[in-house]
């Protein structure tokens, strides 16, 4: 009975695979430069700086409607207020 392992020389589905994997982001890459240009090809480094801005712009507009909300809440409270000094007392 033989324990060696399988013959190097023979190409298993996981080599193929990979190998088109490779070979398909190699031509996506290479299709993006082409179309988009190299200076505006997408980077981990642009990718995150995007998602850095996006959240700075979403803290800004939770920001903007809290204080939204905060004068709404206070202009309602002097509105209850003017209403109460105006009813008479029994």
């Amino acid at each position: 009975m033989s324990t060696t392992g399988p013959d190097s020389s023979t190409i298993g589905f996981t080599t193929i695979s990979r190998s088109v994997a490779s070979l398909a982001v190699g031509v996506v890459h290479t299709l993006e430069r082409a179309v988009v240009g190299d200076g505006r090809v997408r980077t981990a480094r642009g990718n995150a700086w995007e998602a850095v801005c996006a959240d700075r712009a979403r803290a800004d507009q939770r920001a903007e409607l809290d204080r939204l909300v905060a004068e709404l809440a206070a202009a309602r409270a002097a509105a209850r207020d003017r209403h109460e000094l105006r009813q008479p007392v029994n």
